[in-house]
């Protein structure tokens, strides 16, 4: 498998056309506000994690009331198209989950009642499928009849929400009232060192693996746990031996294993399949489900995803 990622990266170096391969060389990006310019500006919504209030950013008002919010993203969109960066149009995202009225945030157990919930930000990041996420903060400076603009703008893995990249600046003050203007002349100096930083990152992932997490849960209603033998053996560790014989290089960590709940982090996966076709949380966690559903386990299972990168399968039940 590895021999075909290296193939896939050296085509992308030979084939200078707009070919699926040399697409799939570069991270898939989406330009969006910042948590805190939402929150500075008014434009958060409150959502009820399993009864927890948690303030998240209100996309969609803050591009129907904000001309601003077009402007910004739309440029710096500009930026990284011209670096050849395959981008997802926010705007287009945000009316794509609003009219798929069918996706249900609230999942519930068949067989017992029991529920899980899944934010607006996961269900919108599912929706994108973006690589990375591009956070941007910026802010308009007055000096007498001058304007200069203060940004910040962060890469984020969609899958883990590690910070991969981050360019600071504030720009020179200039006369101009032209946002986008002002916008690109306290960017464009960082500019390259920040898209070299993707790319690396992106880089990292194409050669080592995507990383998600993984978490095993079971209804309360399941009479096993992951101490429960099979031929000799924990489920614990059957799972654990899995994900090491299907993890790029036998990469994740083992965070927390009791005899009710198993977490997964840094888990490794390939970003093609061996027919070079992506493979993403789901895809990849929906083997493993099989794999219990089928002898001599027989284990049935309920696969449940939060955003792009997190995926939890509860043992016992639909």
């Amino acid at each position: 498998m590895k021999k075909q990622y290296q193939l896939l990266i050296a085509l992308c170096f030979v084939i200078s056309s707009s070919s699926v391969f040399c697409q799939a060389k570069k991270p898939t990006l989406m330009v969006v506000p910042s948590d805190v310019w939402c929150v500075k500006n008014g434009y958060t919504m409150t959502f009820d994690d399993q009864g927890t209030s948690v303030k998240i950013p209100d996309y969609k008002r803050a591009f129907q009331e904000n001309a601003e919010v077009l402007q910004v993203i739309s440029h710096i969109n500009g930026m990284m198209a011209e670096r050849e960066f395959p981008l997802k149009n926010m705007e287009s995202v945000i009316k794509t989950l609003n009219s798929n009225m069918a996706e249900d945030n609230l999942r519930t157990s068949k067989s017992s009642g029991s529920s899980i919930s899944e934010s607006p930000i996961d269900a919108f990041k599912k929706v994108a499928k973006a690589d990375i996420i591009l956070q941007l903060t910026w802010t308009i400076n007055k000096t007498g009849p001058k304007k200069s603009i203060t940004f910040n703008l962060q890469g984020l893995d969609a899958y883990t929400d590690k910070q991969v990249a981050t360019a600071v600046g504030t720009g020179d003050p200039s006369f101009s009232a032209d946002l986008p203007v002002l916008l690109s002349e306290a960017v464009l100096a960082h500019m390259d060192n920040f898209t070299e930083s993707l790319q690396l990152h992106f880089d990292d992932m194409f050669e080592n693996g995507r990383e998600i997490i993984v978490r095993i849960q079971k209804w309360d209603d399941w009479d096993g746990d992951l101490e429960t033998e099979y031929d000799g053996e924990e489920l614990g560790f059957i799972i654990e031996d899995w994900l090491a014989d299907n993890t790029v290089k036998g990469r994740f960590s083992t965070t927390d294993m009791t005899e009710n709940m198993a977490l997964f982090e840094q888990v490794r996966i390939p970003l093609y399949s061996e027919k070079n076709r992506a493979i993403d949380a789901r895809r990849y966690t929906s083997a493993l489900s099989k794999f219990l559903k089928n002898a001599p386990y027989n284990i049935p299972n309920k696969l449940v995803m939060k955003g792009l990168g997190r995926a939890t399968i509860i043992l016992g039940g639909k």
